[in-house]
């Protein structure tokens, strides 16, 4: 069965012509990567077409065998997402303007919430919206950090990999990321707790 087999074994499979292989492996990581896209970027359209962009790359890449399987198929993809996202940035020069409205996710309709009274919901979105911008005013090296471990669900070692540093400066960025992030909620006295 084509659910069961390790990544490795579908790459395999895709590169000798078996196209149910790759969209397998798109099935099985394209929540993550489209959530870290969405996260990144602040709009449901612009992370689709990203997320689409992404899956193109990781093909072409394939089919030229510029993939090496080392077991770290999903933080390789990740990277690409990661990259695409850098250059639409720079392409139109809007790091730090994009729309916070477009990104927040509808909580009324999350199953995971249905237990909750109205007030919660209400508190619990708040929340959200006060965090993603604090994240937001963090230092872009920081912030990318954050971006990758809380909602990329990268480790420190994977973080270190795909920002080129190593794993003491990828935890420096978080801890100091944190103390920032400590800093603003003081200064703007926000409460991030439901009561």
């Amino acid at each position: 069965m084509i659910h069961n087999l390790p990544d490795y074994e579908l790459i395999e499979r895709f590169m000798n012509g078996s196209q149910p292989s790759i969209e397998e492996l798109i099935n099985r990581y394209k929540t993550k990567v489209y959530t870290y896209i969405l996260l990144m970027v602040k709009n449901q359209q612009l992370a689709e077409d990203l997320f689409q962009e992404t899956f193109i790359k990781v093909i072409q890449s394939l089919k030229m065998h510029k993939y090496k399987d080392n077991g770290k198929f999903v933080s390789w993809v990740i990277r690409i997402a990661h990259n695409l996202v850098i250059d639409h940035f720079r392409k139109e020069k809007q790091i730090n303007t994009c729309n916070n409205e477009d990104y927040e996710s509808d909580l009324f309709n999350s199953s995971k919430f249905s237990a909750k009274n109205i007030e919660q919901l209400i508190v619990h979105d708040q929340i959200i919206k006060d965090v993603r911008k604090l994240i937001d005013e963090l230092p872009d090296d920081q912030k990318e950090v954050v971006m990758l471990r809380h909602y990329g669900q990268l480790s420190f070692k994977e973080i270190a990999e795909q920002t080129d540093v190593s794993i003491n400066t990828a935890l420096g960025r978080m801890r100091y990321a944190l103390i920032n992030m400590r800093k603003m909620i003081e200064e703007k006295k926000l409460s991030l707790t439901y009561y």
